[in-house]
């Protein structure tokens, strides 16, 4: 089965509201994102954590406001819970209309439809991440411009961020399902410790050409010396996807390096 036909088969219609806010002497502003699994009557939420930046008077108040909603939504479900919202919010928050949305994974799509609709400040490696033009290849190495920092990415709340993450953006189908093509991914750099298994970001030191990279499982064989100590004989980096082939790094080539591993898909 074809990735587009497995898609269509996994993909439901399921409907969203925005949480809105209206700030004293301010505009309103989108809080967050409330999307419904019909199937599962449940509500999948999601709101913005940057109250002491935007409201600081109200912030020890609105920064519970996630998990009060989620409980009151886990308790009587999603039915119940909108109408609630819809009828007893007061004019200071508001949700909007249902929309419809394509949903295949949930918690992906409600990280898709918080980025596209709530605009929050930017708190770097405490709530946000920076997003690379780094064209990373999940299939063959891909000629990449010079790395710049093109934006601050906002990470899910349950993920604990370090200096050493960042965000870029995937190109190729070779791991998928995992990656979709075109998704955004957290990568950590400095991969400590063994690599076996590891998903991994590779890069490949081609001078005047610009750099290379490819995000593959990361397979290596070694062997001992007569001096005791291993050596790498085969280093091998596999695809998730069955239709690619698996392909091997020279180990005394000194040209590639392991840059990070990945950490997971933000949308």
């Amino acid at each position: 089965m074809s990735r587009s036909t497995t898609s269509i088969a996994n993909t439901c219609v399921a409907r969203y509201s925005l949480l809105t806010l209206e700030l004293p002497g301010e505009g309103p502003i989108t809080a967050g994102v409330l999307l419904e699994d019909p199937a599962r009557d449940q509500v999948h939420i999601r709101l913005r954590r940057d109250w002491e930046r935007i409201a600081p008077d109200e912030a020890e108040v609105l920064s519970v406001m996630e998990d009060d909603l989620r409980a009151r939504a886990n308790e009587s479900g999603a039915a119940s819970f909108f109408a609630q919202m819809e009828d007893t919010l007061s004019n200071t928050i508001r949700v909007t209309d249902r929309r419809s949305a394509m949903v295949e994974d949930f918690p992906r799509a409600l990280g898709r439809l918080y980025r596209q609709h709530v605009q929050s400040e930017a708190q770097p490696f405490i709530t946000h991440l920076p997003r690379y033009s780094l064209a990373v290849a999940a299939g063959p190495f891909l000629e990449n411009r010079v790395i710049e920092e093109e934006a601050w990415e906002e990470a899910p709340p349950g993920l604990r961020l370090t200096r050493e993450m960042f965000v870029a953006r995937i190109a190729g189908q070779s791991m998928e399902p995992l990656i979709p093509d075109g998704s955004l991914c957290v990568f950590r750099k400095g991969v400590t410790g063994s690599r076996q298994g590891r998903l991994v970001l590779v890069e490949a030191l081609d001078s005047g050409a610009g750099d290379r990279y490819t995000v593959k499982r990361y397979r290596s064989e070694k062997v001992q010396k007569e001096s005791g100590e291993w050596s790498h004989q085969r280093i091998t980096l596999e695809p998730l996807n069955p239709r690619f082939e698996a392909w091997d790094l020279d180990p005394e080539e000194a040209r590639y390096r392991i840059l990070a591993e990945f950490v997971q898909v933000l949308d």
